[in-house]
């Protein structure tokens, strides 16, 4: 299937997607901040999507600012954002293009269903 690259600093929700996303049937790797996430994207295998949450605590623009830095070094790449905050207008705006969102909580359904129209 698809490599997914997790980004989520609260590790109980990290370690959910993970196994959500391992159960849909693709591999994943995950990190907890920006450094991390760089360290994956700048490696050799490219990588599918990025599941990012929108509010990480350490960065001032969080998974937007990882996402915009993600797309520079793998521009193929496809960004399905999270959040527990509702989608508005003003989010959207700064999504990379193409990105997409998913409402925390979220069900392995809903989950499913969002990477599937990412991936295709």
């Amino acid at each position: 299937m698809s490599l997914i690259l997790i980004v989520e600093d609260e590790i109980f929700i990290r370690e959910n997607a993970e196994w959500m996303i391992g159960d849909l049937g693709h591999t994943t790797l995950v990190a907890c901040d920006l450094d991390e996430a760089i360290a994956h994207l700048s490696g050799a295998v490219p990588i599918d999507a990025l599941f990012v949450d929108m509010r990480l605590r350490e960065l001032a623009f969080g998974g937007y600012e990882v996402a915009n830095q993600a797309i520079v070094l793998q521009p193929d790449l496809r960004v399905l954002y999270t959040s527990g905050t509702p989608l508005s207008p003003e989010m959207t705006e700064r999504f990379v293009r193409g990105g997409q969102f998913l409402q925390k909580p979220y069900s392995p359904e809903q989950l499913g269903v969002s990477m599937e129209q990412l991936l295709n």
